[in-house]
């Protein structure tokens, strides 16, 4: 009974081993005596949440390489106060040089979530970059062509308007000499209006008869106006009547033939007869006749060229 007694003393007094904690139980410890959590402890070490749970669950096989894993345990533990290179070596001795089934390297997530842009604000970003380019391209486009448009406009305010042609001053006609040209054969008579008669017979083809300058109102009468080219100068005077038409009292003073119009207005004072149609029997010669003038001061025979129309004096 003794003996037994005697056995079971020596049993309490012998010193009981005491089990050391491993690193995680040592962070998990740390940890919770200052009131983290692993989601506070990840953000502040921006260390996934998982590695942590794996460091301190002693779960090498979910842990990446050992340098890695050794250097998460290093700021686990800056993080709770604990001293970084015992925590270190312990680590280490427990890994043992163990080798762990994934040693693949991983991508690490963001250690906070909630610090991540959210997918909505990202796309909202990625449009509105889209339609600014879109702005600033169109902006562009229509800059350039306002700048078309307004050299186009200072080029057509800058050409030259096209010149005007300035009408030439009629060169003074008062005082020129005035003379009658044939182009074909012609009976004429020129004499002072109610006065006496200056020149009457036949003009040539290349004749030219010069009316006096001394005349005060020379007047012209002839049945073949269109044989006549009347000269006031170097100027050739309008027609001094239609074709194939007596004209009587037609006025020479260069001032009057050369205004415009002014020879049809004296032409209207003769009776006009209707133009004959062209005839080849007309570039015959025929044999001439003097026949009475019927109109006139003058009582001159009027040729057989010339047209015996009655004519109405001018009054």
């Amino acid at each position: 009974m003794a003996k037994r007694d005697t056995e079971i003393e020596a049993a309490e007094e012998a010193p009981v081993e005491t089990e050391t904690a491993t690193v995680g139980q040592r962070l998990r410890a740390a940890r919770e005596e200052k009131g983290l959590s692993l989601e506070d402890l990840a953000a502040q070490t921006r260390i996934p949440q998982r590695h942590l749970e794996s460091i301190e669950n002693a779960d090498w096989d979910a842990l990446p390489a050992p340098t890695y894993t050794t250097g998460f345990a290093k700021s686990y533990a800056s993080a709770v106060g604990l001293d970084r290179m015992e925590i270190g070596d312990q680590l280490r001795a427990e890994m043992g040089g163990q080798r762990f089934t994934a040693n693949t390297i991983e991508t690490f997530e963001p250690a906070d979530p909630r610090r991540t842009m959210p997918k909505g604000l990202v796309i909202g970003t990625i449009v509105g970059l889209i339609v600014l380019v879109a702005l600033m391209s169109w902006l562009s486009n229509r800059s350039l062509d306002q700048s078309d448009e307004v050299a186009n406009a200072s080029a057509v305010a800058e050409a030259p308007a096209p010149q005007q042609p300035t009408p030439q001053p009629a060169a003074p006609v008062a005082g020129q000499p005035v003379v009658l040209a044939a182009t074909a054969p012609v009976w004429l008579q020129v004499s002072e209006r109610g006065g006496a008669t200056l020149f009457s017979g036949m003009l040539e083809p290349g004749q030219t008869y010069d009316v006096p300058t001394t005349a005060t109102a020379p007047v012209l009468k002839t049945g073949k106006p269109e044989a006549l080219q009347v000269r006031v100068g170097n100027q050739v005077a309008p027609p001094v009547g239609p074709a194939a038409t007596t004209v009587n009292n037609v006025s020479l003073l260069a001032a009057d033939l050369m205004k415009s119009g002014a020879a049809p207005a004296a032409a209207s004072t003769a009776t006009t007869a209707p133009a004959p149609a062209p005839r080849r029997a007309e570039q015959r010669p025929r044999a001439r006749q003097a026949v009475p003038a019927a109109v006139g001061p003058s009582a001159e025979p009027v040729p057989a060229e010339a047209n015996p129309l009655p004519t109405t004096n001018a009054q």
